[in-house]
């Protein structure tokens, strides 16, 4: 029999693949863990933190730009930064901060973040902070405290012009200050608008740094930043702008000799189908040989390079896992399957922006497979998922009849950035569907897998309490 799902994925894609298996039951083990036992101890729906693969993500980028340094002998250094509003967590943001990496802040609430990881010893006044994102008042005066408090590698990365009248009035360092500034780009004509709305305009830059900043002995320009919406992508479009910010670059290395650092921002994608194919080697070989060339033909020693990855670190830890409840046929070809927990509350980008995450089974991997609509408990209408990364359908297995029989489950996998963060963890949900539990795996020191309940299922008193029907 070739058509059970099993067949399916074979048939597809080249499987087993990094991070995915099946073990001698047929069920489906992600990063080596049995999915099935932990549906068994914890019962469904839950979130899934896997956090090694933090590690393995990190390692990875260092070695690519270390590589590309080295091959292209360039004079450069390479910092990786996590930008925390990819995932707040401290279990997540203190992972990260084991393996070498520094920080990216988005708001002013992110500063307090950081006074406690200094007071919990997790970094150092030394560990560089980019400070990025549009400013209030009271995220600059975050900012010119943390500075004032003796961080010696903070940088404000200065969104539009009158943020830096702030720090001249609240930063009293006796030391030059560094600063960057983010360069807004121009987003391809299929996007919603062509500029974004982050960053000073290229044509102003110079002006700008000439006028305000250029002679003034308490700030240093240090950094120019640059990000595209699209990501990382080997398109006309992001090349393109990268060697405008380069030219930017060089033109303002030339009249400002402390200037040494170029921000490239986040992008690199991760994988949201098994069939998904990106030459991250390749697009890092050539940002590094691009700066360079660039760098060199304006004469111009090359900057170090910072990068600031979100998705990257961490999307691949995540999972959801849910079980199927039941089978609907609502017309001739319509069969919907019911979830046990909703799509707008658990992964609000399929429903928000149209993402695609990796979806598999978890078990039933020998059934038959047919199309099915994946359906959520709110009586919203746009709660369903109904295509996949590679093609626009769903394809499970076939229910069992028996209705003692276990249920399907399913999991969508490389959830771990910024769901929490959009959906708002905890809180009140759209017909008070529950957050749900959350189970973190790791190694311990001895290098066995380990798993632990980080938070339960949100219960209805605490719904109810925010509600003020419980006091």
């Amino acid at each position: 029999m070739n058509n059970t799902y099993t067949d399916l994925v074979h048939q597809t894609f080249h499987f087993p693949q990094e991070g995915f298996d099946t073990n001698d039951n047929n069920t489906l083990l992600f990063n080596g863990v049995d999915i099935q036992a932990l549906i068994t101890k914890y019962g469904t729906p839950f979130k899934m933190t896997f956090l090694p693969k933090i590690g393995m993500q990190v390692a990875k980028a260092k070695k690519m730009f270390s590589d590309a340094i080295r091959k292209h002998k360039y004079e450069g250094e390479y910092f990786y930064c996590y930008c925390t509003k990819s995932s707040h967590f401290s279990f997540i943001v203190e992972e990260t901060l084991k393996h070498g990496v520094h920080l990216e802040t988005s708001f002013a609430y992110d500063i307090d973040i950081i006074k406690q990881l200094y007071l919990k010893k997790k970094i150092t006044k030394e560990t560089r902070i980019i400070c990025n994102g549009f400013k209030t008042k009271a995220y600059t005066r975050s900012i010119a405290q943390l500075i004032n408090d003796g961080f010696t590698n903070v940088i404000p990365v200065l969104d539009n012009k009158n943020e830096f009248d702030d720090y001249k009035k609240s930063i009293r360092s006796k030391n030059p200050v560094n600063i960057g500034i983010r360069v807004a780009t121009e987003e391809e004509p299929t996007f919603d608008f062509y500029t974004s709305r982050l960053g000073i305009r290229s044509r102003d830059v110079l002006e700008f740094y000439v006028d305000k900043i250029k002679g003034n002995d308490k700030f240093h320009l240090k950094m120019i930043h640059f990000f595209m919406n699209k990501g990382i992508k080997d398109d006309v479009y992001y090349w393109s702008e990268l060697n405008k910010v380069l030219n930017l670059y060089c033109q303002l290395k030339k009249i400002c000799p402390e200037l040494h650092a170029l921000n490239i921002g986040g992008g690199l994608p991760i994988k949201h189908s098994l069939n998904f194919d990106y030459d991250y080697n390749y697009m890092v070989n050539e940002i590094v040989s691009t700066i360079k060339k660039v760098c060199k033909k304006n004469k111009v020693d090359v900057p170090d390079i910072y990068t600031e990855f979100g998705s990257f670190t961490i999307g691949e830890t995540g999972a959801v896992v849910y079980s199927v409840l039941d089978e609907k046929m609502q017309n001739d070809r319509e069969i919907w399957y019911m979830i046990d927990s909703s799509f707008i509350t658990t992964l609000p980008d399929t429903w928000g922006i149209g993402e695609k995450f990796l979806m598999l089974p978890i078990n039933k991997w020998d059934n038959e497979y047919q199309e099915v609509h994946l359906g959520g408990l709110t009586c919203d209408s746009h709660d369903f998922y109904t295509s996949e990364e590679h093609i626009n359908a769903v394809f499970l297995p076939k229910l069992d009849k028996e209705k003692t029989s276990e249920p399907l489950y399913i999991g969508f996998f490389h959830t771990g950035a910024y769901q929490d963060q959009l959906a708002g963890y905890g809180g009140i949900k759209h017909c008070m569907i529950p957050s749900p539990k959350h189970i973190v795996v790791e190694y311990d020191k001895e290098g066995k897998m380990e798993d632990w309940l980080y938070a339960k299922e949100q219960s209805p008193q605490s719904m109810l309490k925010i509600l003020g029907y419980i006091k």
